[in-house]
């Protein structure tokens, strides 16, 4: 999940490449709605096994009420840091 800041804009997706999607999102080339709102902050992640859990678990939240996705954020990064240097 990323954020353009604290209680800011929220993006869900998901990937293959973490570090690579990252990459095209803080350069600007990950998609539009990145690029429009500065949402460029990782500030959750969780890893599958299947891609198809991955899916599933990415529409599952992109449902879930904001305040939800917040208190997810929250949960484990309550200073909504930014989280990218665990890629390296």
């Amino acid at each position: 999940m990323l954020a353009s800041r604290k209680n800011g804009t929220l993006y869900v997706g998901v990937t293959s490449d973490l570090a690579g999607r990252l990459l095209q999102h803080q350069t600007g080339t990950g998609s539009k709605f990145v690029a429009r709102y500065g949402v460029m902050r990782l500030v959750w992640f969780d890893e599958y096994d299947l891609v198809v859990d991955a899916i599933a678990r990415e529409k599952v939240i992109k449902k879930w009420p904001r305040r939800w996705k917040i208190n997810l954020i929250e949960e484990h990064n309550p200073h909504w840091r930014d989280i990218s240097w665990h890629l390296l």
